[in-house]
């Protein structure tokens, strides 16, 4: 049985290690941030050398030809997001398709659509079967975590049971006051 001390000099040792290592990668995280400062600074001075060959080169005719040659306007860029997997899963929500989704679980929320009729829902068990995947625990409580993320965002609903469900319809159900068992009926 070893010594209680060399025990300790062992931890000691892993911890000294481990220290190092992330001096090692502090220093490369510093080197980066160093390396991305001096980038900037040579793209400032780049564009600052471009733009003084192009004011030198027609000194009077630099003047007139920006006024002359007024850019046409530039047609604003639309900005498609592009979800991978493993990424958020946006909340359900007016304008919001289930293309929106990661493909994974896009595939989820439409096995659940289209799962049995009867509002009995779909176990993860029989989503992760869907998927192809191997119907072991990891597998499933993978499917089972995607899933319930799904229905914590409003894209799907999940019943006491654990079963999944497509979501529910909510509807504006018009205020009960002046009818009969209403509110405020003074009864």
């Amino acid at each position: 049985m070893a010594s209680v001390m060399g025990l300790l000099e062992e931890r000691e040792a892993a911890a000294r290690v481990r220290v190092e290592e992330l001096q090692a990668e502090a220093e490369a995280d510093r080197i980066l941030s160093e390396l991305a400062g001096a980038e900037a600074v040579l793209e400032q001075r780049v564009i600052a050398r471009v733009e003084l060959a192009e004011a030198l080169a027609a000194p009077g005719d630099a003047a007139d030809a920006a006024v002359q040659e007024a850019p046409e306007p530039v047609p604003a860029v639309k900005v498609v997001k592009v979800l991978v997997a493993g990424s958020i899963v946006p909340r359900f929500g007016e304008g919001v398709m289930v293309e929106a989704l990661a493909p994974d679980y896009r595939r989820i929320v439409e096995l659940v659509e289209a799962g049995p009729e009867g509002g009995e829902g779909v176990s993860a068990k029989e989503i992760a079967s869907g998927l192809g995947l191997e119907l072991v625990p990891a597998k499933i409580e993978g499917v089972r975590c995607k899933t319930r993320r799904l229905a914590e965002r409003g894209w799907l609903a999940v019943s006491p049971s654990g079963r999944f469900t497509p979501r529910r319809l909510t509807v504006t159900v018009p205020a009960a006051a002046g009818k009969p068992g209403g509110r405020g009926d003074g009864s």
